[in-house]
């Protein structure tokens, strides 16, 4: 049974971003949220008409199980960059029910292996679907830390970039029949 747009009564106090600012929050026990959205490995909550962003890892304080950072079965054959855009697209915009690879929010991604090595650096440009955006570095730490979980895997860097612009013509076709725009 789905629980989204239920009342929920926290489990347990749990930290959260505050959407769109980004701004950290701590929500106690026993408080009543309503989960809008729940993709990727992070959960939406409505709270007093405002809305907020739980990690995965802390999915327990409102009822579900929490979330691994890498899914227990691939596709075999799955090589390394074919993991890291599988994780990519395990990232979703708090507010937008689309992973942001679908989105166009990925401009570059690079799989660097380091040398004489088998470890490897990931380096992201990414954007968001506005600037002034405060989810942005929350956004970009889960990107970090679901690479950072990839078999050899050593280190993540994301840099925002916000030339050119995100418009919607650079959503995949799929993202625009998901919310409607096509």
């Amino acid at each position: 049974m789905s629980d989204t747009n239920n009342i929920i009564t926290l489990s347990r106090d749990v930290d959260a971003h505050l959407i769109p600012s980004g701004a950290r929050i701590y929500l106690h026990k026993d408080t009543e949220v309503t989960i809008t959205q729940a993709l990727g490995s992070s959960y939406t909550v409505n709270i007093y008409g405002n809305l907020a962003r739980i990690d995965g890892k802390d999915a327990d304080a409102i009822g579900r199980e929490p979330t691994k950072a890498i899914p227990a079965e691939l596709p075999e054959g799955t090589n390394l960059n074919d993991l890291v855009w599988h994780q990519l697209k395990t990232c979703y915009d708090p507010e937008i029910p689309v992973n942001i690879v679908d989105l166009g929010l990925i401009y570059n991604c690079e799989l660097i292996k380091k040398p004489g090595e088998n470890e490897h650096r990931v380096d992201i440009k990414m954007t968001l679907t506005a600037a002034g955006c405060g989810m942005g570095p929350v956004l970009a730490s889960d990107v970090k830390q679901k690479l950072l979980a990839l078999p050899t895997v050593t280190e993540v860097n994301v840099e925002l970039v916000f030339d050119p612009p995100w418009d919607r013509s650079m959503m995949s076709e799929e993202a625009k029949l998901e919310l409607g725009l096509l």
